[in-house]
This record gives structure tokens, C-alpha cells and sequence, in this order.
């Protein structure tokens, strides 16, 4: 039986359909409070245990039944103040679900980390997996919860937890788009002026999930693996989505002094509206960064084929049209 943490969230619940497409037995944890509507369209077909990785009491119950544990929960920001429950979650919550799994002797571990959790020393270059994290401006409070997150699996992996270590980039697809990488889609959609000229690293929501299917048949252990479809500029990336969902593409390259403008309008507007701002100091770093994460490692490995981001983008806006909400 496989534990699907954060299974409610936008990965975790992709990961939670592909189980069920292939009959893979599961049990999908979420915590009693959580928004649930990813799962809306197989909650009735699936186990749900209401649970919280902060809570390793609450997930002892049904602990003897699991052989393996498909690790997502994690809390996704860029906004200073979510800081602290970032090294909660990510951090603490990783410590305690390897702990966990060390005493009941789970079989396999799958962590999904990021490719935040790499770091990088400068905004520009090719980053693979045998990058060392280094200290420095051009990493975030996120990528920092990710890489300690990461400490935590080898050190379980010393301790001898077989486990992966999956590093997706920027995950697309259709989701919530109040939230994570659907936002990208929401800014078109709202026929935002601006572009940055950095690199955006992606990769289709579906290729994750068929890519953690595949690990829990491999068993692979020991290992951490980039996964990365391609790197697409932002100009690029807002023109093709625009085209597709039939708005006007951002126009406007975001010169320093535009950004610190938009940061502070950004700033204004969440104190009114009560929602997080989109563009922070650590959003703008993520813009402006033309790095490219290596994907060769996976692709030789698996022999792997991602799917194009026309086809991401096609899927995506579709589902956004039907369901603008």
C-alpha cells in the first residue's frame, strides 16, 4: 500500500489519478482542514486519511498498512512571511515522515523536492544534479526549506530508507490558478503588461506523475534525478499561452525601475485585497535567472520523452476555457 502526503495539491492529486488509472493501491493523506476540490472528480473512488505530516500521531494508525511512501506535501512560497511555516512543513515535516519511515521499515521513500532545492551562485549557467548548494542572493527562502527537506532523505538514506529524490522544475498544467504555477496562466488570462527576460525551466504535471509511477516500479535508491521538460523564455512562454486562450500577450519588457514600481502597487493591493502579492523580491530573482537544469540524466536513464509545451499549454488553456473558475 502506497501514502500519498499533500495528495490534495496540485501534484499530489495527479499523482493520486495516475495511481488509480494504473490500480496501484493507496491511501491518500490530507490534513482535516484541507481544500480537497483537486480530488473532487475521484474522491469517491479513492481512501482518504485525514492527517498531518506535522503529526506523526495521526498517521500512525494506518502506518502498519504502508509499504511505501510517495512524499508531497510541502508548502510552495515566495513571500518572506511564509518563511516559518515553509521550515515547518518542508523541513520538519520531511524530518518526521523519514523518521517514520525508518521505524516501520517502509520499503521505498519517493521525495519530491525541486529543482530550487539545487541552488546556484549566479543568475545564469546550466545546473545538473551534481550541483552543491551554495549560500548566496540567487537562491530563495523556499529553495533553502527544499535543500535542508533534501538533509533530512540522505540522511535517512544513510540510516537505510531506500528512497529517490525527484526534482521537478516548474510543474504546468491545469490546477488552481490562484495558486503555484497556474498563476502563470492567470497572468495572461488577465492580460498583465509586463515580461521578464528570464528563463522559465517546466514541465508537464503528467510526465511527473508517469515519472513517479515509474521509480516505484524501478526502486531506485540513492539518487536524485532533474526533472525538467525544457527551458522556454518568459516572453515566449506568455505569447504562446496568449495565443492559445485568445488574450493579448504581455507587451512591455519589466525594466529595475518598472519592477520595484510593480512590487510596491503589488504590495498596496494585498493589503486591500487580503491576497499574497505576485511579485516579491524572490519572485523577481526567479524571473530575471537564466538558468537551465539538465535534464540528460533522466532521459538516458529512463529513456524518456516529455511531453512538448505546446501540448501543455493546449491542454491546459482548454480545461481554463470550459472552467474559467
Amino acid at each position: 500500500m502506497i501514502l500519498v502526503t499533500g495528495a490534495n495539491g496540485f501534484l499530489g492529486s495527479y499523482i493520486c489519478k495516475k495511481l488509480l488509472s494504473e490500480k496501484e493501491p493507496f491511501i491518500a493523506l490530507v490534513r482535516p482542514s484541507s481544500d480537497i476540490s483537486m480530488l473532487q472528480d475521484i474522491q469517491d473512488d479513492i481512501r482518504i486519511h485525514h492527517g498531518d505530516v506535522l503529526d506523526p500521531d495521526s498517521i500512525v494508525g494506518i502506518i502498519e498498512e504502508i509499504d511505501t511512501i510517495i512524499h508531497c506535501a510541502a508548502v510552495v512560497s515566495y513571500h518572506r512571511g511564509d518563511r516559518k511555516q515553509m521550515n515547518e512543513v518542508n523541513v520538519t515535516g520531511t524530518k518526521y515522515m523519514v523518521d517514520l519511515a525508518l521505524a516501520h521499515n517502509i520499503k521505498y521513500f519517493v521525495h519530491i523536492s525541486s529543482v530550487a532545492a539545487l541552488g546556484r551562485n549566479q543568475p545564469s549557467g546550466t545546473i545538473s544534479e551534481n550541483n552543491k548548494w551554495q549560500h548566496s542572493k540567487w537562491n530563495t527562502s523556499y529553495g533553502e526549506s527544499k535543500y535542508l527537506a533534501e538533509l533530512e532523505v540522505w540522511r535517512g538514506i544513510m540510516e537505510g530508507l531506500n528512497a529517490v529524490i525527484l526534482n521537478p522544475s516548474v510543474i504546468l498544467g491545469p490546477g488552481d490558478w490562484s495558486r503555484s504555477s497556474a498563476r502563470l496562466f492567470k497572468y495572461v488570462w488577465d492580460e498583465k503588461k509586463f515580461y521578464t527576460e528570464g528563463l522559465l525551466n517546466y514541465v508537464d504535471v503528467r510526465d511527473v506523475a508517469d515519472i513517479v509511477f515509474t521509480f516505484l516500479k524501478k526502486r531506485t535508491t540513492g539518487q536524485r534525478y532533474i526533472i525538467n521538460a525544457d527551458g522556454v523564455t518568459y516572453k515566449n512562454f506568455f505569447d504562446e499561452v496568449a495565443n492559445k486562450s485568445g488574450k493579448k500577450a504581455p507587451g512591455t519588457r519589466a525594466t529595475p525601475s518598472l519592477v520595484r514600481l510593480a512590487m510596491v502597487l503589488e504590495g498596496i493591493k494585498s493589503i486591500f485585497t487580503g491576497q499574497k502579492p505576485l511579485i516579491t523580491r524572490e519572485t523577481t530573482k526567479i524571473g530575471d535567472n537564466k538558468i537551465y537544469f539538465d535534464n540528460s540524466k533522466i532521459r538516458k536513464e529512463l529513456n524518456y520523452n516529455f511531453v512538448p509545451l505546446s501540448q501543455t499549454i493546449d491542454w491546459t488553456c482548454e480545461v481554463y476555457k470550459k472552467d474559467p473558475d
